[in-house]
C-alpha cells in the first residue's frame, strides 16, 4: 500500500509539473523528435533496406533483451526488465521507456495525464543530468526487491544501485508485472 501511495505521489508531481510546462519545451521536444524520424524514414526511402535494418537489429538486443521469444518469468526477468528502464530513462529513450512503462502510463493517461510519450518528456526534464547519467549504468539489487507473486515484482527505489543518490520523490517505486510474454511496469 505504501508503494502505490508513493507512486501516486510521483505522478501527482509530475502531472503539477507537466502543467506548468505543457505548452513550451513539450511541444518543443515533439517537433524535434518528428523532425529527425521524418528526415530518417527519407533517407531509409533512399538507402538500401538492409542498412538501417541491420544496425536496428545491433541495437535491439541491447535495449530489448528478449527479442521474439518470451522473457524469463523469473526475478531476474523483472530485474533485467527494469533495469531496462532505468537505462531507458538515463539516455532518453522514449520509445522504450513507454514500451516498458505502457500499462502504467495508460492507466494515468486515463486519469488525465496524458500520452506516454509528451508525460516522459516532461519526466526527462526533471531527472538531472548527473542522475541521468548514473541511470544509463544503474543496476537493481536482488535482495531488495520485493517478490509479491511468481508475475508480480515490487522494486523500490532502495533496491537502485547507482553512483547518484535517488529518493522516493525522484525515482519512485514500481511494481512489475509479468503481462503475455514480458515485465511491464504497472504501478
Amino acid at each position: 500500500m505504501r508503494a502505490r501511495t508513493m507512486v501516486s505521489m510521483a505522478v501527482t508531481a509530475c502531472v503539477a509539473l507537466m502543467a506548468c510546462v505543457a505548452c513550451g519545451p513539450e511541444n518543443s521536444k515533439e517537433d524535434a523528435d518528428a523532425k529527425p524520424s521524418q528526415s530518417s524514414a527519407s533517407t531509409r526511402a533512399g538507402e538500401p533496406s538492409v542498412t538501417p535494418s541491420a544496425s536496428a537489429r545491433t541495437e535491439e538486443p541491447s535495449a530489448t533483451p528478449t527479442g521474439d521469444q518470451p522473457a524469463p518469468r523469473t526475478k531476474a526477468g523483472a530485474i533485467k526488465r527494469y533495469e531496462q528502464y532505468l537505462h531507458a530513462l538515463g539516455h532518453e529513450d522514449i520509445d522504450t521507456v513507454c514500451e516498458v512503462a505502457g500499462p502504467a502510463a495508460k492507466k494515468a493517461q486515463d486519469q488525465g495525464l496524458g500520452p506516454c510519450k509528451s508525460t516522459y518528456a516532461t519526466v526527462f526534464q526533471m531527472i538531472s543530468p548527473a542522475q541521468k547519467k548514473a541511470l544509463r549504468t544503474a543496476t537493481v539489487d536482488p535482495q531488495r526487491v520485493v517478490v509479491r507473486k511468481p508475475d508480480k515484482m515490487e522494486m523500490p527505489v532502495a533496491a537502485v544501485r547507482s553512483s547518484a543518490t535517488f529518493s522516493e520523490s525522484d525515482l519512485g517505486n514500481y511494481t512489475l508485472e509479468y503481462l503475455k510474454t514480458d515485465w511491464y511496469i504497472t504501478d
